[in-house]
């Protein structure tokens, strides 16, 4: 009995016969995923190029108005009737209502409110800085608001990740529009 041949299909397949080794795993997996990782990084590097053409345009009059500070102690919330309209275009859209340092995490925010004085549905971009007494910059954030409608209003958190202890001034550094 040791002499005879096992049964068909038992013992070790030999090379290139039927019922081999499995084909080895291709690197479909691989290519699917690093192709989605290229197509993440060329959208974020469009929006990026998108940004700086909106910042060289020349003749903005909102870019070249100085920046809106709001102190931490002194950050209140103004009603629409309030606030000054000596700022027109994207900028004169959003007005800091809040300026802190959290005091566990120590992390700077800015509160901001969006309103859409446009005439068509905007996405904002918001970038907005955090300053000492000194007027040296601590630490920057940004915050996003997409499909508003035109009247509409928007609460956002700028929220920056730098651990600060000082008394802060938020100010608004910049402020793109674009129609959604």
């Amino acid at each position: 009995m040791s002499n005879q041949e096992p049964p068909p299909g038992w013992g070790r397949p030999q090379p290139g016969a039927e019922g081999g080794p499995p084909p080895r795993k291709g690197n479909a997996g691989k290519i699917i995923g690093f192709s989605c990782l290229g197509a993440i990084v060329l959208v974020v590097l469009l929006i990026v190029a998108v940004a700086l053409v909106g910042r060289g345009e020349g003749g903005d009059p909102e870019r070249e108005s100085p920046t809106s500070p709001v102190t931490q102690s002194t950050a209140r919330e103004t009603s629409a009737s309030e606030r000054p309209q000596e700022e027109s275009g994207p900028r004169g859209d959003v007005k800091i209502t809040a300026c802190e340092v959290d005091s566990a995490t120590k992390w700077p925010s800015a509160e901001l409110l969006v309103t859409n004085r446009s005439s068509k549905a905007s996405n904002y971009i918001v970038q907005v800085e955090f300053v000492d007494a000194s007027h040296r910059r601590l630490s920057e954030a940004y915050a996003t608001t997409n499909g508003l409608a035109p009247g509409q209003e928007s609460r956002l958190t700028a929220q920056g990740l730098d651990q600060i202890t000082a008394e802060i001034t938020c100010r608004i550094t910049d402020v793109s529009r674009f129609a959604s």
